[in-house]
């Protein structure tokens, strides 16, 4: 009797200790994952502008008057010299007729002038006239010669404007706009203040740029010689190569967004692209192929290593972060990204530096790091020091908890930059691992060391990275005292 008991008090036992397990287990964080995989990454700049040509040119005339003819339209291809169009020549033949009589007129007065200032010098020698009246027939003379010379220069200039009538193309290209038809009266180029009228624009197509803007924040990256990639709408299944040819100093800013003029030249030979067609561009960077590649939510660095260990349910006091990277861990260089990064010192602490709670320690530039009697900067300097609290994470506990993202190694292209990521075992446990990064886009990053193909690494999202970045400074708070004044338990720096 007393064995059938101890057997059904067992079986009563067994489901409650079942169901607590469960319980327990179903308490545990889902923790989404994802593999590290191996593949190509490509860092591209990406942009978008519009296909213009390289040289343009506006055709007007010199010259006055009605269109009596065009002899091309839009689209038509020249050559250089090639005639365009004819302007009413009456009033250009009209001034080229005065002009050339004129001349003939300047030309006989030279001739009978030079005749009387030879005779009298004749008769002066004979002492026939004075010597007065011989002054007037030389200042005859030279006023003939100087009235010969500007009325051949008036012939010249009507026999140019007699040639400017006709209109001849300047370049070798093709016709894009033609803004005026025959039997329109159009103003001189050279005679009109406001520039004259323009007959027609041409450029040359073989050779094309699209004109871009670039984000300031790749600006650093793009040199001249640069390979790039254009796309048009009108051939969405073909790509365009081209090469950066200039970078403008100038910055533009368009909705408080900061950015800078790219050229790219294109080679046009096949006569497919168009003025003003609507162009992406991507500029190739950098490229590392057959890399091993981890999504870059899945990368933390090391200053936030306690609180995304907080994420996925982990105890950040089980394990030592600080001996997993090296020493130059968290310093300046090594974290910096744009998703933002340690400032000098940031994480690392070398011989002799502080320990929590420590007024002490000593900066990278030598000089004193904590305030002199404050003993509350002193203890959380230390606490940056140490590695246990970021420096953005520092100045969030400073301005009271406001503001301040995680400080996450995406987007970043610097390469050898030291990181952590949590690896899922088989059997599902979670430990963390020291890894190095290189080469990042905006989704994935480059492993140079740390992981192998087919690992599991968790992902931690930006938002409850935050969130367990708050509480984590919580508990800072209650370790420190109140960020707003009173003695933390540190021990100040006297003067």
């Amino acid at each position: 009797m007393t064995a059938v008991k101890r057997f059904l008090g067992a079986a009563l036992i067994l489901p409650v200790l079942l169901a607590c397990t469960e319980g327990e287990a179903d308490e545990r964080p889902s923790v989404p994952s994802a593999p590290v995989e191996l593949g190509n990454l490509i860092i591209m700049a990406e942009a978008t502008g519009s296909v213009e040509p390289i040289k343009r040119v506006e055709v007007k005339s010199k010259a006055s008057g009605e269109i009596l003819r065009l002899y091309v339209d839009v689209g038509d291809r020249v050559e250089p010299g090639a005639l365009l169009a004819t302007i009413d020549p009456r009033d250009v033949r009209n001034g080229f007729e005065q002009a050339e009589a004129d001349l003939d007129v300047a030309k006989a007065r030279l001739e009978i002038s030079l005749a009387q200032f030879t005779r009298a010098e004749n008769l002066i020698a004979a002492d026939v006239i004075t010597t007065q009246e011989l002054e007037t027939r030389k200042l005859d003379y030279a006023n003939a010669r100087a009235a010969l010379v500007r009325a051949e220069a008036n012939f010249e200039l009507n026999q140019l404007r007699l040639s400017d009538v006709t209109i001849r193309a300047p370049m070798a290209g093709t016709i894009i706009q033609r803004s005026v038809e025959e039997g329109v009266v159009i103003q001189s180029a050279s005679q009109n203040v406001s520039g004259g009228t323009t007959l027609m624009i041409m450029a040359n197509l073989d050779d094309m740029q699209v004109r871009t803007l670039v984000d300031e924040t790749d600006m650093g990256e793009i040199r001249k010689g640069m390979e790039a990639t254009v796309r048009v709408e009108a051939f969405p299944d073909r790509t365009f190569m081209g090469v950066v040819d200039k970078i403008e100093p100038q910055a533009v800013v368009q909705q408080n967004v900061t950015m800078f003029p790219v050229i790219v030249l294109l080679d046009n030979a096949e006569g497919l692209l168009r003025p003003g067609m609507n162009a992406e561009v991507e500029i190739l960077i950098a490229e590392a192929p057959d890399v091993v590649l981890v999504p870059n939510n899945a990368i933390v660095s090391p200053q936030d290593a306690a609180p995304a260990a907080m994420v996925l349910g982990l105890n950040p006091e089980d394990f030592d972060f600080r001996s997993m990277l090296p020493r130059r861990a968290g310093r300046r260089g090594d974290f910096a990204g744009r998703g933002g990064g340690g400032r000098d010192g940031a994480g690392a602490r070398g011989e002799g530096g502080a320990r929590r709670g420590n007024a002490g320690g000593t900066r990278r530039d030598g000089d004193s790091g904590g305030r002199p009697g404050n003993a509350r900067f002193d203890s959380l300097r230390a606490l940056v020091e140490s590695g246990e609290i970021s420096r953005d994470s520092l100045g969030t506990l400073m301005r009271g908890g406001r503001g301040g993202g995680p400080d996450t190694a995406a987007g970043s292209r610097i390469e050898g930059r030291q990181a952590l990521v949590f690896v899922i075992a088989e059997d599902g446990t979670i430990e963390p691992r020291a890894i190095t990064v290189g080469l990042s886009d905006w989704d994935r990053s480059q492993v140079l060391s740390g992981l192998e193909g087919g690992e599991q690494v968790a992902l931690i999202g930006a938002a409850q990275l935050q969130a367990s970045q708050q509480e984590f400074l919580e508990r800072i708070r209650a370790r420190s005292g109140s960020p707003f004044g009173g003695n933390t338990g540190g021990r100040g720096r006297g003067r």
